[in-house]
């Protein structure tokens, strides 16, 4: 969407914002969150709460999508994530509604790595089939929002091949390819839909004491095909964390084979995408495609 209005909100539009729609948390400390994230802005606000603030239309959409669903989905879940406490107005500069949340303890799993795989592969399966549990009346259908996550595997195989022309003589193009046409043969999920967050990787996990302790980040949120949560197992778990998720979690082979060919197909266009522009995201992509090829290759 390279025509589309992008703001990166400052500190100052953020007071600005907070002294006309919120004046009691105006005079907190303001502090500049950065991640591997690209849609939003974010910053803490004192020692409680956070900030999220769209830097597009389409980001504005899961702000909205994520206040409607995530309160109701909180108390589900054995895992934290994102709660309001407060809808910003569009405003003073600033065109889409924006959100403070109670502050979230953790590094992301980028900064703090898990310390035991096997206590996160069980901690990401609990959390997993949690949300696979909630009831998904009225809930939103993969589509644009989820950036096509959820659509059947072979609607991407355009963009994953021109991925992997792109990559070609610093990947393994042709395991991948080998991969990614096993995986588009795989039946699509017939059954029903269950809810997915559909971005679980190292930038979206945060850790407390060594193991998963929230999840962040639910712009991708929809109702659909499991696998797309189940490609944790690739897109954050190494291989001791996998065996464990899998053991934990009940998991068809069809859908542990397109939760595979998901995390080719999400890791292989990131790495390509991101390549200049975001090397954390495009690092830990590039590394969720290689665990899925490896496991392929084993068989696995």
């Amino acid at each position: 969407m390279p025509d589309e209005l992008r703001i990166e909100a400052d500190a100052d539009l953020v007071r600005t914002l907070l002294r006309a729609q919120a004046p009691q948390w105006g005079g907190l400390p303001l502090e500049r969150v950065t991640s591997a994230g690209v849609n939003n802005t974010l910053y803490r606000l004192g020692d409680r709460l956070s900030i999220r603030l769209p830097q597009t239309e389409w980001a504005a959409g899961h702000i909205r999508k994520e206040h409607r669903w995530l309160p109701r989905h909180a108390p589900r879940l054995p895992l934290d994530i994102p709660t309001a406490v407060f809808t910003g107005a569009a405003g003073d500069g600033f065109p889409w509604p924006w959100l403070v949340c109670r502050w979230l303890e953790g590094a992301d799993a980028v900064a703090s790595p898990v310390s035991d795989e096997r206590a996160a592969g069980r901690a990401l399966a609990g959390f997993v089939g949690a949300l696979q549990g909630i009831p998904t009346a009225g809930g939103p259908r993969a589509g644009l929002h989820s950036g096509l996550r959820g659509t059947p595997l072979p609607v991407r195989d355009g963009v994953v091949r021109r991925a992997l022309g792109h990559l070609d003589g610093t990947f393994d193009t042709g395991a991948a390819t080998a991969l990614w046409e096993s995986a588009i043969r795989v039946p699509a999920w017939r059954r029903a839909p269950v809810w997915v967050h559909s971005d679980i990787h190292p930038g979206n996990v945060l850790v407390r004491d060594g193991v998963p302790g929230a999840v962040i980040d639910w712009e991708l949120l929809s109702v659909g095909d499991p696998a797309l949560d189940v490609m944790a197992a690739w897109t954050f778990l190494s291989s001791a964390g996998r065996e464990t998720f899998r053991e934990e979690l009940p998991v068809d082979d069809d859908t542990w084979a397109r939760a595979r060919g998901w995390a080719l197909c999400v890791g292989v266009i990131a790495a390509d995408y991101y390549e200049g522009s975001n090397p954390v995201l495009a690092g830990f992509s590039r590394q969720a495609a290689t665990e899925a090829i490896a496991d392929f290759e084993r068989g696995r």
